[in-house]
């Protein structure tokens, strides 16, 4: 609940009415009966038509007005519901946005789509019948007791016995549906990431003409939440023709023990008529109940996982009062560990890095795959912090830094390219919404892009849709270079982004870094030693440590994990291989 009432916040004012119009409504409905009653005991017994029809007429005005009140209720209820999953969606998202990867990693993006999704939507769905029925079904329980007590306390104990059975046989029956909910939103996760999975590797998919594995993987993850749905549904449907057993029950028991009490002369048949729709409501409005109690428990299950990712405080944030600019490219790492779990129960990932690089410099990183490459250059823009050392940026402790000043100068191009639906200036203003054509494009130079860019009849103007997927691998990994050169960054960190290149352009995009951004600090993580082996210096990775590091002749002389890389790509072992032939 504290999650609701923080999230519906701009629309307090239809929270509150839709209760009030529902409360009107329940009672021009206890009226009713009443003046059904006066119609039945004072105008037909009596034979008063002038009774009949004045009283008959109160009742169509309060049938109108009752009309109006539901009607109204409706309205607020769709209001003040839809309100409250819009700011829900909208929280979840903006925490999102603040989380570290350390949080990302925790959530899967299915299940993350499903809290925004489905999970939104039951919450929704049961905030609206909590402020309609949740608010009308006990209140017209209870208005309904008092006036059948009113009229003969012997036969409103028959309706007092059928709540009182039917409230424990909920009490029994509520909770153990409440755990088979929880268990079916887990379960959309994983059918959420089968369909996920599936759309966005489908070339993969008809690459490899696996659709029939795929389409067996979803149907067994589709059959799965369908046996957890049908075990809810087989509890819930006990309910229904339980509670209609008790209301036709509940008729008998009044019509015997009332058709008694009026040739007994205690009771009229107004009045036993009155009672019959009191019983009518109040079993109905008990049925409805049943129903909210059922929505609150299985959108209990969604609103924890909501209140999950709201509720997730990001462990990387700007201190108290942060730096905020940058002052040059150095990058120092000082007995660096690290582990994703920061917990310290964590296996090291990177160890004892001890790593000093001038402004300006270019550091090619080379290593095996799960050498830690990526996690020692993550550690720089403060996308994961240290488990023990410190990384310094311009000489200052990256956890000193405001994060937004600190990823502004520092521009990674992620081994997994990214591009997003819109045309190519949009993407490239990714880097710098303000950049003009003409940066634009000498970005895209610097980058080599402009050569593909050019042959597009639409040029930088051309659509690229929803994750770059009508662009080569090359040309997506080119794109993205030069969308991290418009951030005019201190630090350029390429994590294997030029591996779909030809070694030409890779050669070509190399020199350019050299010659229009020398005071821009470069790491060129790389399997091809032709990538790095023009950098100053070069590190070679191997199980979360530096095992050497040096120029290329230093390395082929002193390292032999270097030796091997380099001599197994050109087949050369005698290092006659020509540094300068691919430029």
């Amino acid at each position: 609940m504290r999650t609701i009432f923080k999230n519906v916040k701009g629309y307090w004012a239809a929270t509150i009415a839709t209760p009030i119009f529902m409360l009107l409504e329940v009672c021009t409905d206890m009226i009713i009966p009443l003046l059904m009653a006066s119609i039945v005991d004072q105008g037909v017994n009596k034979g008063d038509m002038h009774h009949i029809y004045v009283y008959g007429a109160f009742m169509l005005i309060a049938a109108a007005f009752g009309l109006f009140n539901g009607i109204m209720g409706g309205k607020y209820g769709a209001v003040a519901s839809a309100g409250l999953a819009k700011n829900l969606r909208s929280a979840e998202f903006q925490k999102i946005q603040t989380y570290s990867f350390a949080n990302i990693d925790k959530f899967s993006p299915s299940s993350l789509i499903t809290r925004l999704t489905t999970d939104v939507t039951n919450v929704q769905n049961a905030w609206q019948q909590v402020l309609r029925m949740g608010m009308r079904a006990p209140a017209s329980i209870i208005l309904a007791m008092v006036l059948s007590y009113r009229v003969s306390p012997k036969l409103a104990n028959i309706y007092l016995y059928a709540i009182i059975f039917l409230v424990a046989v909920m009490a029994v029956l509520m909770p153990v549906t409440a755990k088979l909910f929880d268990k079916v939103f887990k379960k959309y996760d994983a059918l959420n990431e089968s369909v996920e999975e599936n759309v966005s590797a489908i070339r993969v998919v008809k690459a490899y003409v696996r659709e029939d594995y795929e389409k067996k993987k979803f149907t067994r993850a589709n059959q799965d939440i369908y046996r957890s749905f049908l075990k809810v549904e087989k509890l819930l449907v006990m309910m229904m023709p339980l509670m209609t057993a008790v209301v036709y029950a509940c008729i008998l028991l009044l019509s015997w023990n009332g058709a008694h009490l009026i040739v007994g002369g205690s009771l009229t048949t107004g009045e036993l008529l009155q009672l019959l729709a009191y019983c009518m409501n109040i079993l109905m409005s008990l049925m409805m109940f049943a129903m909210v109690i059922m929505m609150i428990f299985m959108s209990s299950a969604s609103i924890k996982r909501i209140g999950e990712v709201i509720g997730e405080e990001p462990t990387i944030t700007d201190p108290a009062d942060p730096v905020m600019e940058v002052p040059d490219g150095r990058v120092d790492f000082d007995h660096v560990n690290f582990s994703y779990n920061n917990t310290g129960s964590g296996e090291s990932v990177l160890n004892d890095i001890d790593l000093h690089v001038k402004s300006g410099e270019t550091i090619g990183i080379i290593g095996g795959t799960g050498s830690a490459k990526t996690s020692l250059v993550s550690l720089i823009p403060r996308l994961y912090d240290v488990s023990a050392g410190t990384v310094k940026v311009g000489g200052i402790d990256t956890r000193k830094y405001s994060v937004e000043k600190l990823r502004d100068a520092v521009s990674v191009v992620l081994q997994n390219n990214v591009l997003f639906s819109g045309t190519i200036y949009d993407n490239l203003r990714w880097g710098d919404k303000n950049a003009t054509d003409e940066e634009c494009r000498r970005a895209a130079h610097l980058a080599c892009a402009d050569e593909f860019i050019d042959r597009f009849p639409d040029g930088y103007n051309t659509r690229i849709s929803q994750g770059g997927t009508n662009v080569s691998g090359g040309q997506r990994q080119r794109l993205c270079i030069a969308r991290a050169l418009l951030k005019k960054p201190k630090v350029l960190i390429l994590d294997d982004s030029t591996s779909a290149v030809d070694t030409n352009t890779d050669a070509k995009i190399r020199k350019a870094f050299r010659e229009e951004i020398p005071g821009t600090t470069k790491f060129i993580i790389a399997q091809r030693v032709s990538s790095v082996m023009d950098a100053d210096r070069i590190i070679v990775m191997d199980d979360g440590k530096i095992s050497g590091i040096g120029t290329h002749e230093e390395l082929l002389e002193s390292n032999a994990i270097y030796r091997d890389v380099y001599e197994s790509q050109t087949g050369a072992g005698n290092g006659d291989f020509d540094e300068k032939g691919d430029e």
